[in-house]
């Protein structure tokens, strides 16, 4: 009993996807009920919902959902991005955090102070986003629903930020009399001006220009949590009402006694420091405003002949959208008339012009050169490349890194223990002797120098500006815990077709057996009509330029890691390596396959009803990048290996020429999996490189997954890296932005810890008036953004 005293249940539900029998549903009642905290667990196969009812202080919604997942079934859940405002420091951030995740359903949730948003994952059955917003809310700090376009938001930022500027030049002018007053009078010059007319110029700034502070203080009080305001509003009080109650009793022997200078002047400074932070943090976040307004509003579509001007919203796939010249495409699509250059370097950081003619994909966002196009829509909205890569920027840059977890820690306790160290400076002061002025302003000091503000700014400062400068480089970073193991990468593995190479490979020999050639390759083109493979295509082609008549095949099953089964004027054809489509081949037919292999060809293997019928030797145009790719990681220290499904001579040879240090060849996709579990066995840090399907599995159990952009969307999906540009020496350079970014993290961390650490004793001691503490509080804030800028410089090794 006392055990269920200390217990809190909550109850979830969830939509579970994927169950197709009573056996599914039981292994998920089953997982879930096993898992400590959880009292019950029920599954309804009918209505595809799992309630359960656990303890909240031992287990999250998340971690339930988890444990769904690690079955192999999905939860359906949403996901929604709010604008914050109010939040001042770290402690403002972690409050909302707090109060986002304790709304029931909600499966996780990360708030960014430096973007001001908030990204919430929640089960649409449990709540909606009004709830969830009204949570943040009610701790104090205004959530709306972030809207698909910026216009309102960046006018509502442009507005916040013009009145900022008239508080602060309101706030300058009245502070200068003050602060020249005491400059003159350390000088030696006799410069006074009348107690009361320092009062008149102090009251509008404490009460005016500071009601900010205040309101915040209030809101965080209420919410029973602490952050910087309410630092601010009790230094810059207590030397305010201090000075009005010398007014009041000295009269004009108050004078020399009087703190107002100091009340205003750190305010001033303040929100000085509030302001160019402000800007800063823009600035930092300037790439993910860039990609979004790339796309047009409107778009030119063909309608019966006649050009109609719509807008975005109302294209759809399967429109003819006419794009003029030096106009941006609205959609991705396909050109079914023209041909031109089109810029393409904001999307995949290809600097020069591509060629694109009829038949070539395009990309939205692209703009074009010279000539008219028209583009039939393929994707459009939220499914274009574009929107997909501004939503993978949102999301690491509304990420939260695994370090930011220890910040958070400290950011809870930071204000109650300033205040404590406050407290004893004062009484500790009165005890050895001073006068009340002195503790006072001592512990005025302590109050105005402690920052929350750096410590939580420092994080996400560099993972915004780290993020939004590799996506204008073509790297894409999805994953920011991915960027955190990145920088320990010791060994790059690579996947061979379309990441070394081209992807694109041509026939360069064909090997019968018993067949002429002709029909060898018209029964191989004949399988593979329809397939998605690079070397099936090249097959068809092949076929068609010879004007070989194909059938389509009646079957067709691609098996991974081996190759095709096809059925064609019913026979059954096997395409791919030798175990699967040559397992009765001579001794002829290998020394022939390990000729044409020896030459750096891929050898297809074909038979028909278990007899072999011949080989093909594919051959795979290198990428020109691909050996400066590895000398450049080579040059960095980092060991390179090839993982293929080839055979051993062509990945031999392709290694040979590249300068990779290790292969292994004829892989399947599980043993690409075994291959890099051993690595990691033996301490090492290891990404993997790759495009295809079966690189997938790779890509996930990899400590970095990198992508080649135009790959399958499933290794899109799986890799922490995406490289935009089909350019393996991204490869390094997506490295090193990874490494720039976490010793941006870790050096604004040491600044940010140092300066608290540092400045709170010299403000204790009674080495810093009030005033000069608020400066240097405001340029800790200031130094911090203005350290992750520079990560805007970045670029990769050997561009100008």
């Amino acid at each position: 009993m006392e055990d269920m005293a200390v217990r809190q249940f909550d109850n979830v539900n969830f939509e579970v996807t994927g169950m197709t029998c009573a056996g599914c549903a039981g292994r998920v009642e089953k997982a879930v009920a096993a898992m400590p905290g959880v009292e019950n667990a029920t599954v309804n196969l009918a209505l595809e919902t799992l309630d359960v009812s656990f303890d909240s202080n031992a287990l999250s919604p998340d971690r339930i959902a988890g444990a769904v997942r690690g079955e192999g079934y999905g939860i359906r859940e949403a996901q929604v991005t709010f604008n914050i405002s109010k939040m001042t420091c770290g402690s403002c951030a972690g409050r909302s955090e707090k109060a986002l995740q304790s709304v029931p359903g909600v499966l996780s949730a990360t708030v960014n102070l430096a973007l001001e948003t908030a990204s919430v994952h929640y089960v649409p059955s449990q709540t909606n986003a009004s709830i969830i917003a009204k949570a943040s809310t009610d701790a104090g700090y205004l959530a709306s629903v972030a809207q698909d376009s910026g216009d309102d938001r960046e006018k509502e930022i442009s507005a916040g930020q013009r009145k900022d500027l008239i508080e602060l030049s309101v706030a300058t002018i009245l502070s200068v009399p003050l602060v020249a007053q005491m400059i003159f009078m350390l000088a030696g010059f006799d410069l006074n001006i009348p107690a009361y007319g320092e009062l008149a110029l102090a009251t509008p700034v404490q009460f005016w220009v500071g009601r900010r502070f205040y309101r915040a203080a209030w809101s965080a009080l209420k919410a029973k949590a602490g952050n910087m305001d309410q630092l601010v509003v009790m230094g810059t009080s207590a030397a305010y009402f201090y000075s009005v109650w010398m007014l009041f009793t000295l009269g004009a022997e108050a004078k020399g006694h009087l703190y107002f200078e100091a009340s205003a002047v750190v305010i001033t400074l303040i929100l000085a420091g509030k302001v160019l932070e402000a800007r800063a943090k823009q600035s930092a976040s300037s790439a993910l405003r860039q990609l979004m307004s790339l796309r047009p509003d409107k778009a030119v579509v063909l309608l019966a002949s006649e050009e109609v001007e719509v807008h975005i919203s109302e294209v759809l796939i399967g429109d003819v959208v006419v794009v003029k010249p030096g106009e941006r495409l609205p959609v991705d699509g396909e050109i079914i008339r023209g041909e031109s250059e089109l810029d393409e370097s904001l999307i995949t950081g290809e600097s020069m012009p591509v060629v694109r003619q009829m038949g070539d994909a395009v990309i939205a966002g692209s703009i074009n050169g010279a000539g008219l196009l028209r583009v039939r829509a393929t994707k459009v909205g939220t499914d274009t490349t574009l929107a997909k890569i501004a939503k993978l920027v949102e999301e690491a840059q509304t990420g939260k890194a695994p370090i930011q977890k220890l910040v958070d820690r400290v950011a809870a306790i930071f204000v109650p223990v300033v205040l404590a160290i406050s407290l004893v400076a004062l009484l500790g002061w009165m005890a050895v002797g001073a006068d009340f002025e002195t503790a006072l302003a001592a512990a005025i000091s302590v109050l105005v120098i402690a920052c929350p503000c750096a410590l939580g700014l420092a994080t996400p400062t560099a993972l915004v500006a780290g993020t939004g400068v590799a996506a204008q480089h073509g790297i894409l970073i999805r994953d920011i815990e991915t960027l955190e193991r990145a920088k320990n990468i010791d060994t790059v593995v690579f996947d061979k077709t379309g990441t070394l190479t081209i992807g694109k490979p041509e026939i360069v020999a064909i090997h019968s057996f018993n067949i002429s050639e002709d029909d060898l390759l018209k029964l191989a083109a004949s399988a593979q009509l329809g397939s998605e493979h690079p070397l099936g295509k090249a097959m068809v082609e092949k076929a068609k330029t010879e004007n070989l008549a194909i059938s389509s095949p009646t079957d067709f099953t691609a098996k991974i890691g081996e190759g095709i089964e096809a059925t064609v004027n019913g026979s059954t054809i096997l395409i791919g390596r030798q175990t699967f489509a040559g397992t009765d081949a001579t001794d002829a037919m290998r020394t022939a396959a390990q000729e044409m292999a020896g030459q750096g060809q891929t050898v297809i293997w074909i038979s028909t009803d278990g007899v072999t019928l011949g080989l093909i030797g594919m051959a795979d145009t290198l990428r020109a990048e691909a050996k400066a790719a590895v000398a450049a990681l080579h040059a960095d220290g980092i060991r390179t290996m090839l993982l293929t499904g080839d055979n051993s001579q062509t990945a031999a040879h392709i290694a040979k020429v590249v300068g990779i240090d290790e292969v292994k060849s004829e892989m399947r996709p599980d043993d690409k999996v075994a291959a890099l579990k051993k690595l990691a066995a033996e301490g090492h840090h290891v990404a993997m490189v790759g495009d295809g399907v079966n690189d997938a599995p790779a890509l996930a159990i990899a400590d970095l997954g990198i992508a080649m952009g135009g790959g399958a969307d499933v290794a899109l999906e799986t890799a922490g890296f995406v490289l935009m540009c089909a350019d393996p020496t991204l490869v390094q350079s997506s490295l090193q932005v990874a490494r720039a970014t976490s010793a941006k993290i870790r050096q604004n961390l040491f600044w940010a810890f140092i300066y608290n650490v540092i400045g709170i004793p010299i403000a204790a001691i009674g080495f810093l008036n009030p005033a000069l503490a608020g400066a240097a509080m405001a340029f800790s804030s200031v130094s911090v953004v203005s350290n992750s800028l520079l990560l805007k410089r970045w670029k990769p090794e050997g561009e100008k």
